[in-house]
């Protein structure tokens, strides 16, 4: 008897590369620039996220999208901070996929936007493997974790255009080296821009804000 086999997950990141490239079409023609932003939990993307907004605000039209398996304690920080926000709950996935990703803008609504950040689920495995349509891949590498995670987590590294190394300001506490973290990273992806953060003290995010401005610009001249 022959069994068929089916290639489920091969099936699954083509359909979802379809839905992506959807998005990033309706993203253009809206003027709105959609920022991923990756990392563990802990690693400070809430806190990372809070900072850009602040030096944002002023010039951008902001939206957020939380992703969690559940609660939405960062969802009301953002909207404290001056964003529109959405919560959105994956059910207990560890990732937000494409078609997800599109609700949650639907959701959120792109009318009266200029910029919207995804603050993904916190882990550095899943959310690499899915393209959500966005301009921009921001991944945070904090220094408790270690120098290590290129070696351990190789695609998040590959598939992000931006990596911070957040809590820069405790680096003398930990056994972690700047250097080989980079190193690491870059050798996997030669492309890859990395700045030493800290989002508690806010050192570092002036170029990663200039970057997205940048973005914005290009994507609405008149900005």
């Amino acid at each position: 008897m022959i069994i068929p086999i089916m290639e489920v997950k091969e099936r699954i990141l083509a359909d979802n590369d379809k839905k992506a490239a959807e998005t990033r079409r309706v993203l253009k023609e809206n003027g709105v620039v959609l920022v991923n932003l990756m990392g563990s939990p802990g690693a400070g993307k809430t806190a990372s996220l809070l900072r850009l907004i602040y030096l944002l605000k002023d010039e951008l039209r902001i939206g957020v999208m939380e992703a969690d398996v559940d609660s939405d304690v960062d969802a009301k920080a953002v909207a404290e901070a001056g964003a529109k926000v959405i919560q959105l709950h994956t059910g207990g996935l560890c990732h937000m996929d494409a078609d997800m990703t599109a609700q949650g803008l639907e959701g959120l609504g792109l009318d009266g936007l200029d910029l919207v950040f995804l603050e993904n689920i916190g882990n550095l495995v899943c959310p690499a493997e899915f393209d959500v349509g966005a301009d921009l891949r921001i991944m945070i590498l904090s220094v408790p974790e270690g120098d290590d995670k290129p070696l351990k987590y190789p695609l998040m590294f590959s598939v992000s255009d931006v990596m911070l190394v957040n809590k820069i300001d405790a680096a003398p506490v930990f056994d972690f080296s700047f250097d080989k973290a980079s190193g690491r990273a870059l050798a996997l992806n030669p492309g890859l821009q990395i700045y030493p953060v800290s989002a508690r003290t806010g050192e570092g995010f002036d170029p990663i804000a200039n970057l997205i401005r940048q973005l914005c610009r290009e994507r609405r001249p008149k900005l």
